[in-house]
């Protein structure tokens, strides 16, 4: 992020401002003192002009990119063990994302709307889900699929008293090319 800033020639208070999160922020997640939500990290992104894996990946410059298992980055976790590890992503203008997700049982994970256009896939692998978007509930069992707009709020709970394991895909048509309608979470 500070590279990117700096390419910019902007100062923290600008990046502040134009991602709307505050200057101390900035500063933690620079020194790798802060653990900030994906929502954060993506207004980040978007004051950037970035998407969100150029931000936390290791630049990765062959054209064939392995995530070793145990190598994602994580971008969310509970308390009770929960978390959502990007996984795997590619740019060309459209960004996608793949996503390995845990739920803990009772976790509840709250997405923001994605930039317009944005579609999510998912599948789950184990367990019982629980996907609310666009003012519908779904549950899902492993082995069932969703697909749904991304960019209506959204969320993914777990119901059951075991852990549910899905992987996502996010696909963000022409992200940088605009501005996402505010901040979002996977």
């Amino acid at each position: 992020m500070r590279q990117e800033r700096q390419t910019r020639r902007w100062t923290l208070d600008q990046l502040a401002h134009a991602a709307g999160v505050s200057r101390r922020m900035l500063v933690n997640v620079e020194q790798g003192a802060a653990n900030p939500s994906v929502g954060t990290l993506l207004r980040i992104a978007d004051a950037l002009g970035l998407a969100l894996p150029a931000l936390v990946e290791r630049p990765q410059p062959r054209p064939v990119q392995v995530t070793r298992s145990g190598e994602g980055a994580v971008l969310w976790s509970s308390d009770p063990g929960g978390r959502g590890v990007l996984v795997a992503s590619a740019e060309t203008p459209d960004v996608v994302e793949l996503w390995d997700w845990t739920l803990a049982p009772g976790d509840v994970h709250p997405g923001d709307p994605h930039a317009s256009g944005t579609r999510e896939l998912l599948q789950v692998l184990s367990g019982t889900l629980i996907v609310e978007a666009a003012g519908q509930s779904v549950t899902l069992e492993a082995g069932d699929a969703l697909a749904f707009a991304g960019d209506v709020p959204h969320s993914y709970g777990n119901p059951g008293s075991q852990p549910v394991r899905f992987s996502l895909a996010v696909f963000e048509p022409a992200v940088g090319s605009s501005s996402r309608s505010g901040g979002s979470d996977a």
